[in-house]
């Protein structure tokens, strides 16, 4: 004998009944669709000015790390994205970031300054601008300045991954920093100087989505940069006009060289050197380089964690 369809009041008293056991009926429940999210963009000239006075203001006594976040409007979490996270860092001459280690997965892509080195697991890694940096989660890792300028550099980090799954975890290293020794990891290097990934870049064949792209191998699944971060430098020619796409992963890109546009769903973001943009997930984009002169665009990417996931999708136009 079926029973008789239970009405809207008997629902609601049902509902309330199972409230207070902490309970929670399913039929009234929808599977929201995906939400578009609008980019955003952080211009050099507002980020800049920043990082100085906070070089001015804020000693290392008081901060471990002297850090400027990324903050996009979009969200509540104070992140750039979801996923993943861009700050700028800036260590003055003769300044130590103390060691430190987390197992929240973190790369390095110096901005300006140079004759500063990053220590990773006993290894030292010289800083220069372009280059990119590894510190794959649950390393060791402290940053050195002993040339007479600051040294900057951008930070890529899965934070608000590892939060939102409530997996953050920090450890102090006993001292200020940790003794230089020999390499201790194997496979792919911890260092991809500027000089040699665009001399690679500039040898790869245009793409008519990405322009010339390289991405950087490491260790993590499938030959990716880290178990969660991918990073990719970009080559995008005079006149380049690239056709749209769309992926499920966040990417967050800063302008090393010239200048273009970026157009993601109806609005264009125009950039220059210095600048920052994040692209949120399955947004259709495209890459443009109106000038006489190449753009070059680093990356950093959730990929990895989504294909481990098996929830990355890309569409091209």
């Amino acid at each position: 004998m079926s029973s008789a369809p239970i009405t809207a009041p008997d629902t609601a008293a049902f509902d309330r009944d199972l409230a207070r056991e902490n309970l929670a009926g399913f039929w009234t429940a929808r599977v929201p669709g995906h939400k578009p999210e609008p980019p955003f963009l952080w211009p050099w000239a507002t980020v800049h000015p920043a990082l100085l006075r906070a070089a001015q203001s804020i000693g290392m006594d008081f901060a471990e790390r002297r850090v400027i976040k990324l903050v996009n409007p979009a969200y509540t979490g104070g992140a750039a994205s979801r996923t993943i996270q861009f700050n700028f860092s800036v260590v003055n001459p003769g300044e130590v970031a103390r060691a430190h280690r987390h197992n929240m997965s973190a790369i390095r892509f110096v901005v300006a300054g140079s004759g500063a080195w990053t220590t990773v697991e006993g290894e030292r890694l010289m800083m220069e601008p372009g280059d990119l940096i590894l510190t794959p989660n649950w390393t060791w890792h402290d940053h050195h300045n002993e040339s007479s300028e600051p040294i900057i550099w951008l930070d890529g980090l899965d934070g608000p991954l590892m939060q939102s799954l409530n997996l953050a975890v920090f450890e102090g290293y006993p001292h200020e920093s940790q003794p230089v020794s020999e390499p201790k990891h194997g496979g792919a290097p911890m260092r991809y100087p500027y000089k040699d990934a665009l001399t690679a870049l500039l040898e790869r064949p245009e793409d008519a989505h990405d322009g010339r792209l390289m991405r950087y191998k490491g260790n993590g699944p499938g030959g990716d940069t880290l178990s969660t971060l991918g990073c990719e430098l970009q080559a995008l020619e005079p006149g380049f006009q690239a056709l749209r796409k769309r992926h499920t992963n966040v990417a967050l890109f800063h302008v090393v060289e010239g200048s273009g546009q970026t157009q993601v769903g109806d609005e264009t973001l125009t950039w220059q050197r210095g600048d920052t943009f994040v692209i949120p997930a399955w947004q259709w984009y495209a890459h443009h380089n109106p000038h006489a002169g190449r753009a070059v665009l680093f990356s950093m990417n959730d990929r990895p964690a989504l294909t481990g996931l098996q929830l990355y999708r890309e569409e091209k136009a």
